[in-house]
């Protein structure tokens, strides 16, 4: 619209020619100038200029539209939207639907509690047939820590799936869809993850998976602060490639402690007295996502997996459609089950928290269970 050409918004001719003559063409070159500048360079007054101002920018701004058009905008697109099931009824029907398309979700929590075996139940979905709950497509994994298992794949597919992975082929099918690279670098990975565009439209890529940025991070052996610009082109990046792809991008990450000057970063952890802050008691875990600030902004969606008093939970902690949801699960042979459908609304600082007590029952299903 800033290039729109001013010769074609209907001002008067005289003052349109003047425009014209001064070399002033577009809607961009007219607005970019104060009014005493182009009263100055047209040589005309203060009211001329005023109007003109007023009717360009009214041919540039797009019109007012009321939240109904939106809404039927939004349905009509729906095609360029979607979600992934994670065939978990609670949380899929909290999402909307699952993991939606074109944006980042982030899986966080302590070693051990179940996050590779999430995206690895995800993984299974994306590759599985729309018949069965699927998006029949090819997934993208990029394994940092060499905890994928395809073998541990084809077991959750037995278990959960049995009429469709007992056809012959079948698991060798649904395994032979994922594609595991192992970056040794954060320059590997970067190098990996430029050649993805075309990779991923030309070969029905449904899903990617980073599992886990944070390790990848880790490697550099930088201080956080000098880790800051890369993380900042590759969360650009990311996102970036989830619009323009239009796929799910679910991204691990580790958690590390918890400064104590941290714990009244919300507002919901501190409290006033005599008009000086005052720290509210430290929470048990001390524990927070790792990756900071501007990646948590980055994310559209934020799980977090955790165990408390002895039992696993995952939290819906951020999410545009949802408040925040707690729901109690367990790993089975079949993968990540929940225990309960219901979810529990939480407040306060149970939303950010990470607890990481009472998790020595880990098990190990063939592959690692973090």
């Amino acid at each position: 619209m800033s290039n729109k050409l001013i010769g074609e918004m209907g001002l008067h001719t005289k003052i349109s020619n003047i425009f014209a003559a001064r070399n002033i063409i577009t809607a961009k070159d007219a607005l970019s100038m104060t009014e005493f500048e182009l009263m100055e360079l047209l040589d005309v007054g203060m009211k001329e200029i005023r109007l003109a101002i007023t009717l360009i920018s009214e041919a540039t701004s797009p019109p007012c539209q009321s939240a109904r058009s939106l809404l039927e905008r939004k349905v009509e697109n729906e095609h360029l939207s979607g979600h992934l099931p994670t065939h978990l009824k609670g949380l899929d029907e909290t999402l909307c639907g699952g993991i939606p398309f074109g944006v980042l979700t982030e899986l966080v929590g302590p070693p051990g509690i179940g996050k590779s075996q999430f995206c690895m139940k995800l993984a299974l979905s994306a590759s599985f047939p729309v018949a069965y709950g699927g998006l029949d497509g090819r997934v993208i994994y990029i394994d940092v820590e060499s905890k994928f298992s395809s073998r541990r794949v084809i077991e959750m597919g037995l278990k959960s799936f049995p009429e469709v992975f007992h056809l012959k082929g079948m698991a060798q099918e649904m395994a032979g869809r994922i594609l595991v690279l192992r970056p040794t670098s954060l320059a590997n990975f970067t190098e990996s993850i430029q050649e993805l565009k075309d990779s991923i439209l030309q070969n029905q890529v449904k899903l990617l998976v980073i599992d886990s940025m944070t390790a990848l991070l880790s490697g550099e052996n930088k201080p956080g602060a000098q880790r800051q610009p890369q993380l900042g082109w590759h969360i650009s990046f990311l996102k970036s490639l989830a619009e323009f792809s239009r796929i799910p991008i679910v991204v691990t990450n580790q958690v590390r402690s918890q400064n104590r000057d941290e714990t009244s970063q919300y507002s919901f952890q501190a409290k006033l007295k005599d008009g000086l802050q005052e720290h509210t008691k430290t929470y048990d875990s001390h524990l927070v996502a790792a990756l900071g600030i501007n990646w948590a902004h980055a994310v559209t969606i934020r799980l977090v997996l955790e165990a408390k008093s002895g039992q696993r939970i995952i939290k819906v902690s951020k999410s545009p459609m949802s408040p925040p949801l707690a729901f109690p699960f367990h790993i089975t042979s079949a993968g990540i089950s929940l225990l309960s459908d219901n979810g529990t609304e939480l407040k306060g600082p149970g939303i950010n928290t990470i607890h990481a007590r009472g998790h020595s029952d880990m098990i190990n299903f063939h592959g690692d269970c973090s």
